[in-house]
């Protein structure tokens, strides 16, 4: 009766049937898995979506790529990461998740392929999946800082291949794809008439000290067809507002035929709503006291995390560049699943696996840098217990 775009199974995985359990018997925990930055303990302004209530909303007129003074909003928030960007290659969504929706149906058929990066996050499944398209996996590889594997690009390209999917910083890696990798990359993409869609939802949030600004700048790209993505989910720690947004560049005869695609695909949806449009600019601006909570956030659980690290030599943190995720090489004294549910059972602290975000090997634990502070230091400080046992030394 349903379609294969769905799995054909929805049996929840051991980690989440033992937190269903731990919750159910009302057992505190710790959440290192923690992504939304609403139940996180920043400050919000109470009025910060007052804006939302304008009188102009009231009134319904439909552009499908958005309103003017909403795409030129998110110009200048481009500008302001000194990137120029006109606000006419600037197409709104409700969220990034729509936005890759948008563009598999604007460059994929049915069985055609993406490549996407490895490790990563998990929804490229899920996404791939709904618009019957395939993924391909290139390797990022680790020697003391991650780099892209670029012979693997060059071997997970077929004749189905329609794009190659960058996140910058990855999530969770927290890798920035560096310039040279870019040129590489719009290389292989040019010769084989590809797009390059960037997922920078988390370029804001430095972590190492100069890596957002000497990463690769897919907007300035003149030679092949580029896709940003961005929303205010990240950005400013809004993602209950649900608004994304596509930024195209490349050689201008091809952004013009793209973009003259994706106006139909928008005009058949009308999906991003008038209020949250109109209330753009002042939520970029305002929220921008958010997004410097988030930011100062993340950079201190991240040195706490070395620190705390450094006493127990079997557990390893590895170089993160960006973003709000850490990645730990631990001991591999348990199966990944057996040791993050053991950590939850007896040591009250829920922490990802590795294998969530497709590590090719085990033992790694994926842990959130948006936890307030103190309840970081406490998790963490389980967690390195946990592992720091007589055997791993």
């Amino acid at each position: 009766m349903f379609s294969n775009r769905t799995p054909s199974s929805l049996t929840p995985n051991r980690l989440t049937l033992a937190l269903e359990a731990v919750r159910a018997a009302g057992r505190p925990f710790i959440d290192l898995t923690e992504s939304n930055p609403t139940r996180a303990g920043f400050d919000y302004p109470p009025d910060l979506l007052a804006s939302l209530g304008h009188p102009r909303g009231l009134t319904y007129t439909p552009s499908p790529f958005g309103t003017i003074e909403a795409r030129r909003a998110v110009a200048a928030d481009y500008a302001r990461r000194g990137l120029d960007v006109a606000p006419e290659r600037i197409v709104l969504t409700t969220s990034t998740s729509e936005a890759y929706g948008l563009l598999f149906k604007l460059l994929a058929d049915p069985g055609d392929e993406v490549l996407v990066p490895r490790p990563s996050y998990p929804l490229f499944d899920h996404l791939t999946r709904l618009d019957v398209v395939s993924t391909r996996s290139y390797e990022l590889e680790y020697h003391g800082a991650w780099s892209i594997d670029m012979a693997s690009v060059e071997r997970a390209v077929t004749g189905r291949s329609r794009a190659v999917l960058v996140v910058s910083p990855n999530n969770p890696t927290g890798s920035f794809v560096r310039p040279d990798e870019l040129d590489r990359l719009a290389a292989i993409c040019q010769d084989r008439d590809l797009a390059l869609i960037a997922d920078e939802v988390f370029a804001d949030y430095e972590l190492t000290p100069g890596a957002p600004a000497s990463a690769g700048r897919m907007l300035d790209r003149r030679d092949t067809l580029v896709f940003s993505l961005g929303g205010l989910s990240k950005s400013v720690g809004l993602p209950q507002v649900k608004l994304g947004w596509i930024a195209a560049a490349g050689p201008d005869r091809i952004v013009e035929a793209a973009l003259d695609r994706l106006e139909l695909l928008c005009d058949t949806y009308l999906s991003v709503s008038t209020p949250v449009q109109l209330a753009a600019a002042e939520l970029l601006a305002r929220g921008a006291m958010v997004r410097s909570q988030v930011a100062r956030r993340v950079a201190a659980n991240s040195r706490r995390l070395r620190e705390q690290a450094r006493s127990v030599p079997a557990c390893h943190v590895l170089t993160s560049e960006g973003g709000w995720y850490a990645v730990l090489q631990v001991p591999s004294l348990d199966s990944e699943e057996d040791l993050v549910v053991n950590l939850l059972q007896a040591n009250g602290v829920l922490v990802h696996p590795g294998y969530f975000f497709d590590f090719p090997r085990e033992s790694y634990l994926i842990v959130s840098l948006l936890v307030r502070e103190d309840l970081f230091a406490d998790g963490i400080g389980r967690v390195l217990r946990h592992v720091d046992c007589p055997a791993a030394r």
